[in-house]
C-alpha cells in the first residue's frame, strides 16, 4: 500500500511536563467536574480529591489508572498524568509498521484498497497523512500539481485552508474552514497535537476571522461536504471518519481512517473516469 508518510512524529521526551495535581485539576475542569462530583463518581472523599490535586497526597498507581478512566482521557495522556504522578507507562506506543501492529496495519491496507476508486487516508492526531491509497493520490496530485512536495507531510487540516494548497480550488471555502476549524478546536481540548495544528492554522490569512465567527455551542456536522473545481473538473465530495473501536495502543488511538465519497453521481462517474485513465 502506497505511503506518504510512513513514520509517525516523534515528540521529545524532554518536554516539561506539569505536576499531577496540576494535571489532573486541568482534565477534571476540562470534563466540567466538581471536586465533589469527582469524588462520588470514583468513590473516594472529595477531601482526598483536594489533597491529590494539592500535592498533600500522593496517588496510587491504581488510582491514576481509575482517575483517567473516569476523565475519559486519551491513552496518551494517561501515559503522561501516570508519568507526573512518578509511574512508568501503561500503554506502548508503538511505530505503525511494528511487528505488534501487523493486524491492524493489515486491516488499514485492506480498508484502503477497498475505498478505491474512491479516496481514503489514515491521519494521525495532528492529521497528518500516514497512509493513502491511490485515488487519495491522484486527488491530491490533481489539485496541488507542481506545489505537491513529496519532500513534505500531508496534513488533511492544513491542505484545504492554506492558502496555496487545496483552498484556491475550494468553492464555499467559509463554511468548510468553519466545519474544520469547529471540529478541530474540539480535538485541541484533548490533543496537544491537535492544538497545536489549530495553532498553525489560525495564523493562515482570513482563517482567525472564520474561527472567529464559529458557532462553539452548536454540534459538529455528522457528515462534512466540500467541492472542489479546478480546470473545468468538479467534485463534490462527502467525508467519513473512522477510528478503532478498544486500542490499547496510543498509535491506533491516534490513528482516524478518512474516506472520501462522492455527494453525486457525476462525481462518481468522474472519480470512476480517472481511475480507469491510470489503469489503462
Amino acid at each position: 500500500m502506497p505511503s506518504l508518510h510512513s513514520e509517525l512524529p516523534v515528540r521529545s521526551s524532554a518536554t516539561e511536563t506539569p505536576g499531577f495535581g496540576t494535571l489532573m485539576r486541568q482534565w477534571r475542569r476540562r470534563r466540567g467536574f466538581s471536586q465533589l462530583e469527582l469524588a462520588e463518581l470514583g468513590r473516594v472523599s472529595q477531601r482526598h480529591v483536594s489533597f491529590l490535586e494539592s500535592g498533600r497526597a500522593r496517588p496510587s498507581r491504581q488510582m491514576v489508572l481509575h482517575l483517567s478512566e473516569l476523565l475519559d482521557m486519551p491513552l496518551r495522556e494517561r501515559n503522561r498524568l501516570l508519568h507526573a504522578a512518578g509511574f512508568a507507562a501503561a500503554y506502548r506506543e508503538s511505530r505503525l509498521d511494528a511487528p505488534q501492529l501487523a493486524e491492524a496495519r493489515h486491516a488499514l491496507d485492506l480498508l484502503l484498497r477497498q475505498q478505491e476508486p474512491f479516496p481514503a487516508v489514515v491521519v494521525d492526531a495532528a492529521w497528518n497523512v500516514q497512509l493513502a491509497n491511490r485515488a487519495a493520490q491522484r486527488m491530491i496530485g490533481f489539485l496541488l500539481g507542481a506545489d505537491l512536495d513529496p519532500a513534505q507531510p500531508l496534513n488533511m487540516m492544513k491542505l484545504p485552508l492554506h492558502p496555496k494548497a487545496v483552498r484556491p480550488y475550494m468553492l464555499h471555502w467559509p463554511d468548510v474552514a468553519s466545519a474544520l476549524l469547529h471540529r478541530l478546536q474540539r480535538e485541541a481540548m484533548d490533543s496537544p497535537a491537535a492544538a497545536s495544528v489549530l495553532a498553525e492554522i489560525r495564523t493562515y490569512p482570513d482563517v482567525d476571522a472564520v474561527w472567529r465567527k464559529v458557532d462553539w455551542d452548536s454540534e459538529p456536522a455528522p457528515l462534512l461536504g466540500f467541492s472542489v473545481e479546478k480546470d473545468g473538473l468538479r467534485l463534490d465530495m462527502i467525508t467519513l471518519i473512522a477510528t478503532f473501536g478498544t486500542p490499547q495502543d496510543v498509535t491506533l488511538q491516534d490513528l482516524r481512517i478518512e474516506s472520501f465519497l462522492p455527494a453525486n453521481a457525476a462525481s462518481e462517474q468522474l472519480l470512476r473516469e480517472l481511475a480507469k485513465q491510470v489503469a489503462d
